[in-house]
């Protein structure tokens, strides 16, 4: 399943391939420089999170429960409404809407909704953890700090219908000794996203490799 970011409101599918990501490739999407370029960051990383639980609260995989059902819509409207505030404060400066490739995913399988859904958000935290620093506006400091803390109760939840009240939810693979977080650089995040994107995006004004 293709989807483009815009038009996930309406569920619109796609074709194209996997292309791969990285940084310094054939431009099509260009981050820009400073705030803006981490703020593209962010924002394209939403367009993936929105669009993958557009299709997997619509698609509903076999034996999903009420709550269940709930709970990913829940995310779903979450990442939207990231996508849509980070595209607001970008205004003009956003990125176009991105081809997203979900193919890799089973959706009508519970273990493969999942473990990609707990890869994406640990990913997201990570991501948000690994470049809050290379911002220099206070207010867009505060706006990430917001919203990882939401991603880390999305990846929580997530962990926890994996492994029920179990100590997964915070493992020592996403928190360090220190009780901190995992924070991954742009390069490491684009990397691990790699197969999720059709569309080529250049971070060459992105800091923090």
């Amino acid at each position: 399943m293709k989807w483009t970011a815009g038009t996930i409101a309406g569920s619109a599918l796609f074709a194209g391939s996997v292309p791969n990501f990285g940084i310094g490739q054939a431009l099509a999407a260009k981050l820009g420089s400073g705030d803006t370029a981490v703020l593209n960051y962010a924002y394209a990383l939403e367009q993936l999170q929105a669009a993958f639980y557009a299709e997997a609260s619509t698609s509903a995989y076999t034996g999903i429960s009420a709550d269940e059902r709930e709970i990913l819509s829940d995310i779903r409207d979450h990442e939207q409404q990231h996508r849509q505030f980070l595209a607001s404060l970008l205004a003009d400066q956003a990125i176009a809407d991105l081809e997203i490739d979900l193919s890799r995913v089973d959706f009508t399988d519970r273990t493969s909704v999942l473990t990609s859904a707990r890869q994406l958000e640990d990913l997201t935290v990570s991501a948000y953890n690994g470049a809050t620093h290379l911002l220099s506006k206070a207010e867009y400091v505060l706006a990430f700090a917001n919203i990882a803390s939401v991603e880390a109760r999305h990846a929580a939840t997530i962990r926890n219908l994996i492994r029920p009240l179990s100590v997964a939810f915070a493992g020592s693979d996403i928190v360090d000794s220190s009780g901190l977080d995992v924070a991954a650089s742009p390069s490491k995040v684009l990397t691990e996203a790699d197969s999720y994107f059709k569309s080529p995006i250049s971070a060459d004004g992105l800091g923090g490799e």
